[in-house]
């Protein structure tokens, strides 16, 4: 009888929870990743860090909730903790750990990472550089205007609306999962949308009101990247806000794929990857549109860190283009293994050509 070969298992760390906002999405985000991932082929490590930033490992038989940090044990080195794997799939969501800086860290500890590096993060985190970089690549966005916190003193809700239109949505610069965005169309709602938006970051982004469709499409992989088909969110109150998105389960109709002629779904497809490219994204990313009735395109913004939620766009997507969870899982984590061995591959020190 012959011997097996066994092979070594893949470790994967999860990183999850952070100090943003986003931190309760973070969980729901890890635990339906944590059940896709194959366990024949990868072994998987949680790192969790708290509210307070303290960080956590724990065992796979915890629970996902808000209470599961009290009782794990302290992490006494993060670098070592990360450098104990061999790859990350960090589901931290918002500031930290998806703006490029944790991404930075994980670039420190020369540990392979999924999805977009230290620019692309930073970038797409960045709605105010987002959409500069978008415009002048000549992709189209709605009209916007960035305030810092210097400024707040001399908004007034009557110039904006000259500029903007007469309803407006506020938002943090550096946010995601519609935390501190708000619809305002009159004085006192937009005063209450400013002081909203900037509780969350010290810029904010005023945009003009699209009267559109909203499709969102995700992207998966390197040099290569390739779309899904699109999906459109149909909200059923002002906006797909966080509440839509995460409490109320009739909050917005998904519609998966969007009912779109054929030509429009290739249009949205091919712009996602050109978004996904500007911005020098890798790895995965869900780029969302507007669909004016006149069928104009407007990119409105990435994400590089999407939800894994049971509710989240990005795995629905690639679902319904034929890549179920377990295989989606898989693409991204090879996805960042291929880059790692690229990056290793690269000169560190000086050499004179031949």
């Amino acid at each position: 009888m012959k011997n097996a070969i066994v092979e070594k298992k893949i470790r994967v760390g999860i990183l999850f929870g952070g100090k943003s906002a986003e931190h309760e999405i973070s969980l729901l985000s890890a635990k339906n990743l944590v059940e896709s991932i194959n366990r024949d082929t990868y072994e998987v490590v949680l790192i969790g860090i708290d509210k307070s930033g303290r960080w956590h490992k724990f065992e796979l038989t915890g629970r996902m909730n808000n209470t599961i940090f009290s009782s794990q044990t302290p992490v006494s080195d993060p670098i070592a903790q990360l450098q104990s794997v061999d790859v990350v799939f960090s589901i931290l969501h918002g500031s930290i750990g998806e703006d490029g800086a944790m991404q930075g860290l994980l670039k420190i500890a020369e540990t392979p990472f999924v999805g977009a590096g230290v620019l692309g993060s930073a970038v797409g985190m960045d709605k105010d550089v987002m959409k500069r970089l978008l415009r002048d690549a000549d992709i189209p966005v709605c009209r916007f205007r960035v305030v810092t916190i210097s400024e707040e003193k001399n908004l007034n809700f009557q110039d904006i609306t000259k500029e903007l239109g007469s309803i407006l949505f506020v938002k943090p610069a550096n946010m995601g999962s519609s935390v501190g965005v708000n619809r305002a169309v009159d004085s006192e709602s937009f005063e209450r949308a400013v002081q909203d938006a900037f509780r969350y970051d010290r810029k904010i982004i005023i945009e003009e009101f699209i009267d559109g469709r909203e499709i969102e499409c995700s992207v998966l992989g390197n040099d290569e990247p390739i779309a899904s088909l699109p999906g459109e969110v149909i909200p059923r109150s002002n906006f797909y806000s966080y509440h839509a998105k995460y409490i109320d389960e009739e909050g917005a109709q998904l519609d998966i794929p969007a009912k779109l002629p054929v030509d429009i779904t290739k249009k949205i497809q091919a712009l996602s990857i050109r978004v996904f490219r500007t911005l020098c994204c890798e790895g995965m990313a869900r780029v969302d549109f507007f669909l004016k009735p006149d069928g104009m395109i407007l990119a409105n913004e990435i994400n590089t860190l999407p939800g894994f939620t049971q509710v989240s766009m990005y795995p629905k997507l690639w679902e319904v283009s034929g890549v179920n969870a377990s295989e989606l899982s898989d693409h991204l984590i090879q996805l960042a293994l291929e880059r790692g061995e690229r990056e290793r591959q690269l000169a560190t020190s000086y050499v004179p050509a031949i």
